[in-house]
């Protein structure tokens, strides 16, 4: 823990779509310096100032983004240095961050995986670092608060797993999967999903409600090593920009009522952060977006032992930038692990 009146902090894609939302969380946290700015990569060129990068930013940061390697990150004298950064990139830095004696907080998929054998064939990359892996945190904060409180190195979720993991878990954790039953899962997501490079696939004339990815997806992998269950993924975009929506079926466990599901779920999460809703009740990306939040709703069948369940977030906050600002918080002992959005009560 960090014991200094402020905590000194980089962030590596800074340009991104998740390194915007980051900074501007960063900027509500009153003991967090902002020491440095970095690009995804080592280009040379003029540095953009990050205020033209982001506009919403302006008068409140001020800086140029440099291109990023670990020795000119390292030279800001960072307590903590967040990584959204694409997976080779991550994979690459983190080690010399972490012998640096830096906390890293990496938002890419370079060590969500506990097998490395998976990274070749999920990410398209060999993983040089098994050892880290092991010593990763999975960075879900609600689910493995102590362990992220005590590592050094924060595998932050991905925006579809966290859909996923946040409602499914619990129900694994307390045995109420029917056995042998996979998880199916359908989730939407908006178009920002994809990143901020340029993608005809996201153009705005272009966009559709369509799946893709099927049977292949690179998070299945990931809902199956922390969610508890083997899940079947279909990934949809949507024509919408932020946002996803998860739609889940799960088999149940013979004689498993809806009051022990909902019962299992509101026993799990007591923090302001995963709300379950009241019967009859859904959720909608509208009602979660650009907050930290995942709203869940569901309903089991009347006559089967099946429960539909559907989780909605914003996937730059809680599938990004606000779950790796939980993480960070939980790390260097800022409690409550809150991203200010604190619940207001009026008598």
């Amino acid at each position: 823990m960090n014991n200094r009146s402020t905590i000194r902090c980089a962030v590596v894609g800074a340009t991104g779509y998740a390194g915007g939302e980051l900074l501007e969380r960063l900027l509500g946290l009153r003991r967090v310096e902002i020491v440095g700015l970095f690009g995804s990569d080592r280009r040379s060129g003029e540095p953009p100032q990050i205020g033209d990068v982001h506009p919403r930013l302006r008068s409140r940061l001020d800086g140029v983004v440099r291109p990023a390697d670990a020795e000119s990150i390292l030279a800001t004298r960072p307590d903590a240095v967040f990584l959204a950064t694409p997976h080779e990139t991550s994979h690459d830095l983190a080690p010399a961050l972490l012998a640096g004696g830096t906390v890293v907080l990496d938002l890419s998929a370079a060590f969500r995986l506990p097998d490395p054998a998976d990274y070749p064939r999920h990410y398209g990359f060999r993983h040089e670092h098994p050892e880290l892996l092991a010593r990763a945190a999975y960075g879900l904060a609600e689910l493995n608060a102590e362990a992220i409180a005590a590592s050094d190195l924060i595998a932050v979720p991905g925006c579809y797993p966290t859909a996923v993991i946040l409602p499914l878990r619990p129900l694994s954790d307390a045995g109420l999967l029917a056995a042998g039953e996979p998880v199916i899962v359908d989730a939407v997501s908006g178009a920002s999903g994809a990143g901020r490079a340029p993608n005809a696939r996201t153009v705005f004339s272009e966009v559709s409600l369509q799946a893709y990815g099927v049977m292949c997806h690179r998070h299945e992998p990931e809902m199956n090593a922390h969610g508890g269950a083997e899940v079947v993924f279909t990934p949809q975009l949507g024509a919408f920009d932020r946002g996803i929506l998860a739609t889940i079926h799960v088999r149940l466990r013979p004689g498993t009522s809806e009051s022990t599901v909902r019962e299992t779920l509101a026993a799990a999460y007591d923090g302001p952060f995963v709300r379950l809703l009241p019967p009859g009740r859904w959720p909608a990306v509208r009602h979660v977006e650009r907050t930290n939040h995942c709203d869940i709703g569901l309903a089991v069948h009347p006559r089967h032992p099946h429960v539909v369940i559907s989780s909605a977030i914003d996937n730059l906050v809680k599938g990004a930038s606000g779950q790796a600002v939980q993480c960070f918080e939980l790390r260097f002992g800022l409690v409550p692990a809150t991203i200010r959005e604190v619940p207001c009560r009026i008598p």
